[in-house]
């Protein structure tokens, strides 16, 4: 998997939220929603598009991962959490589990 670091900033198409890209942003910090836009993290290749509802959290080293499954062609990808997340969002998503 090759990573593509690229700085965009986006407004999110499930809240609302002008989010601002650091070049690692892949989700809304508000709502925690994604959009299915890449085959390998950051190269905007996916032909899907589809929104990504978060689905599950699980803790990994150090960090959680919030898993996203697409509305669209149902893939599920994760991605980690970042500092700026809504840290409600965060715990309720917890109590889903996976």
């Amino acid at each position: 998997m090759n990573f593509t670091r690229k700085i965009e900033n986006f407004t999110c198409n499930h809240c609302g939220h002008l989010v601002k890209g650091n070049g690692y942003t892949n989700h809304c910090p508000i709502c925690l929603w994604s959009q299915h836009v890449d085959i390998d993290p950051g190269d905007r290749l996916a032909v899907c598009k589809g929104m990504m509802e978060p689905v599950g959290l699980k803790q990994g080293s150090g960090s959680y991962d919030i898993f996203h499954k697409c509305m669209l062609c149902g893939k599920t990808i994760s991605n980690k959490t970042s500092k700026d997340d809504n840290f409600d969002e965060i715990v309720s998503l917890s109590k889903k589990g996976l």
